[in-house]
């Protein structure tokens, strides 16, 4: 037979360490782990269950609404916006009451990020990465009733590029 005690994390001495362990420091350590783990974004969150909220309708199969706001950290003069992913397309939404901004606006994208040039206001520009790929064509942005709406078809690129894996 193997000598599993001696092996197994979970022997004695580990057992009278984890009693001596206080609740808070454990909190802190996760805390500290899933603020490594999670994008800039997810981390200004303030209730985390909206994150597992989008996930539950992510897992249904469902369109879900993927709302944001920056932090209190990042700069506070950027525009909410609020992105909805559909089965085909993404919708990126901003709150514009001025129809005279709206004139100025330059809209961008690449294959992952929306790009709104002065937005909000003249010589700044405001980035937002999508939750998927998109095309480079078909995009469309409408002003109507004090609400910027972009859509952006999704990108449903499903090509796999085999690598060969050899021994050295």
């Amino acid at each position: 037979m193997f000598p599993w005690n001696s092996f197994f994390p979970f022997n004695k001495n580990m057992k009278d360490m984890m009693k001596n362990m206080d609740p808070q420091d454990v909190d802190q350590y996760v805390k500290g782990v899933m603020k490594e783990m999670f994008p800039r974004d997810w981390q200004g969150m303030q209730n985390p269950g909206d994150f597992m909220k989008n996930m539950g309708s992510m897992m249904d199969g469902k369109a879900y609404e993927h709302s944001r706001e920056d932090s209190a950290q990042s700069a506070p003069e950027k525009i909410p916006v609020n992105i909805f992913e559909a089965l085909e397309n993404i919708y990126i939404q901003l709150k514009i009451p001025d129809e005279e901004l709206v004139k100025n606006i330059k809209v961008f994208h690449t294959s992952n990020q929306a790009i709104l040039e002065n937005i909000p206001s003249a010589g700044e520009r405001q980035v937002i990465t999508l939750p998927t790929l998109v095309k480079k064509k078909g995009s469309s942005a409408q002003y109507k009733d004090g609400i910027l709406e972009i859509k952006i078809p999704k990108s449903l690129d499903l090509q796999f590029t085999e690598i060969d894996v050899s021994e050295r």
